[in-house]
């Protein structure tokens, strides 16, 4: 599952990058969470991306004074924008170049994309429906933000009986990035204490390349 990794929160220009935030942790997960997809697809694991994104009347933002509305106006959500492939675009509304996902960690065919309005996965989407549909129960997660999409989404999961395993190198937050203890490594000690489990890309990678090894040294 890759939570949020859209061009609006990981991108230069988008919204994140616009505000003045810094997104170089976000954009340093691409590359791990890239390798970790392309296991994952020659496994034969289904993909599902959740993205973050509004209608174009913003009637799903919330109430006039809903915190959801309040807070995500302040980052001028609806606003045209110039994007940077020279198109327009308008800050977190669906089918933009907002809310299209990072070039390298696109969707591919077969994989199954989910909007969703708030921080979490399972708020009002169809995510629920579509795991009971596959018959999953473990979900391994990526994306962004740790301590807010990610991690909504994981104490959804863990609500509803999923089991979810966070890469702790695909997962990235900007809040408190740079401090003795920031948000990533406080959201990450909750999951692994009592919402799920956290692994990383190089141990989920090997897990998949373990009984090919095991099979070769067999065939010597």
């Amino acid at each position: 599952m890759v939570v949020d990794m859209e061009n609006d929160f990981g991108s230069k220009g988008g919204m994140m990058d616009r505000a003045g935030i810094d997104i170089s942790m976000i954009q340093k997960v691409v590359n791990p969470t890239a390798r970790v997809l392309a296991t994952a697809r020659e496994a034969g694991l289904q993909i599902i991306y959740l993205k973050m994104g509004f209608r174009d009347d913003l009637s799903d933002l919330g109430s006039e004074e809903s915190p959801n509305r309040v807070r995500h106006l302040l980052f001028h959500v609806g606003d045209t924008v110039n994007a940077p492939n020279g198109l327009k675009s308008r800050i977190l509304i669906r089918n933009t170049w907002g809310t299209d996902i990072i070039p390298e960690l696109k969707p591919q065919t077969g994989d199954i994309i989910v909007y969703k309005t708030r921080f979490s996965g399972f708020y009002r989407t169809e995510l629920d429906s579509v795991l009971k549909q596959l018959g999953k129960k473990y979900l391994i997660i990526t994306g962004c933000t740790t301590s807010v999409c990610v991690e909504s989404t994981v104490r959804d999961a863990m609500f509803r009986d999923y089991s979810s395993i966070v890469l702790e190198d695909c997962v990235a937050e900007p809040i408190g990035y740079g401090f003795h203890r920031s948000n990533h490594d406080a959201s990450l000690l909750v999951i692994q204490r009592v919402l799920g489990w956290v692994s990383n890309s190089k141990d989920f990678i090997n897990a998949f390349q373990e009984p090919t090894r095991v099979t070769n040294q067999k065939l010597q």
